[in-house]
């Protein structure tokens, strides 16, 4: 199982930032695919999950109305498009096969930093 983020930058606050989690070595269209983030310092946060399928997906309180989690199967790819971001954002943000809404973590990528700073 291979997990590849990618995305990851600097960005001003109120920018935008679209990650990718390219993944191989295993059925990517039958898992849940999850998004987490730490910040130095913090625990570990969920901040979003996607079904199999697409159709359903939730977030964190802080990811709710600026992030979006999608997926292409086509692809075996996993995005999360960040919108507005503030500096509390800043963290490393890591894809992760899930089950259980994201409770359960199965396989890890490596993660990608995002830094939101002016």
């Amino acid at each position: 199982v291979q997990l590849v983020e990618s995305g990851g930058g600097l960005v001003q606050p109120g920018g935008s930032l679209r990650l990718s989690c390219a993944a191989s070595g295993f059925s990517f269209s039958y898992w849940e695919m999850s998004w987490y983030r730490q910040a130095p310092g913090k625990e570990r946060e969920l901040v979003a999950t996607i079904t199999s399928t697409g159709g359903t997906s939730r977030y964190a309180d802080s990811a709710k109305g600026r992030f979006a989690i999608s997926r292409d199967n086509a692809k075996n790819t996993v995005y999360l498009q960040m919108n507005s971001l503030k500096p509390e954002d800043t963290a490393v943000y890591s894809c992760a096969v899930s089950s259980r809404w994201g409770t359960q973590e199965h396989y890890w990528g490596q993660g990608t930093q995002v830094t939101v700073a002016s």
